[in-house]
């Protein structure tokens, strides 16, 4: 796992902000009685510049996709933003640590850095359980900062499967 000092808190606290905010939305866009919410991950893809070009919130549930994760949601818009696959100079910000199917998206997309919440100790891929971001045996590494606004994005996770209960 990664511990960041200080400064790459302060500079990740806003985007990570906008992650939280598309977490929320899978809580509340397709909503209903007779419908299940999606796990609210939120992800933004932040540009060499600061600027968000992509946005993205768990949409399993919604579309029946189980691809839909959120990272890949950002990561899809900003490659279509960009015009180009290779997302180099970028940074994937994402509420709780990828999984598998997302860390591999991310060394594909030649992400060379990822902002973490919230830490996923059962199906975590870039440094819990597994570090697919960071294998040497990868054509393709990825930094890795975590533990940025840990607690809320932890909490709306944990408030949200003990709703679940």
């Amino acid at each position: 796992m990664s511990t960041p000092g200080p400064a790459a808190h302060t500079q990740w606290h806003d985007a990570m902000g906008h992650a939280l905010t598309e977490a929320q939305r899978a809580l509340r866009e397709h909503h209903t009685p007779n419908k299940e919410s999606d796990v609210p991950i939120g992800a933004v893809v932040v540009d060499s510049q600061g600027r968000i070009i992509g946005r993205g919130h768990n949409q399993r549930e919604e579309t029946h996709d189980p691809t839909a994760h959120a990272e890949l949601q950002a990561i899809r818009q900003a490659a279509s933003v960009i015009g180009d696959w290779r997302l180099a100079g970028c940074t994937l910000v994402v509420t709780l640590e990828p999984c598998a199917m997302c860390a591999g998206a991310i060394l594909l997309a030649r992400i060379p850095r990822i902002v973490i919440g919230a830490w996923d100790p059962k199906a975590g891929a870039t440094g819990s359980v597994w570090d697919i971001v960071r294998d040497p045996r990868m054509n393709h590494f990825t930094e890795v900062i975590a533990d940025v606004r840990t607690t809320e994005c932890a909490q709306l996770l944990t408030d949200f499967f003990t709703s679940r209960r």
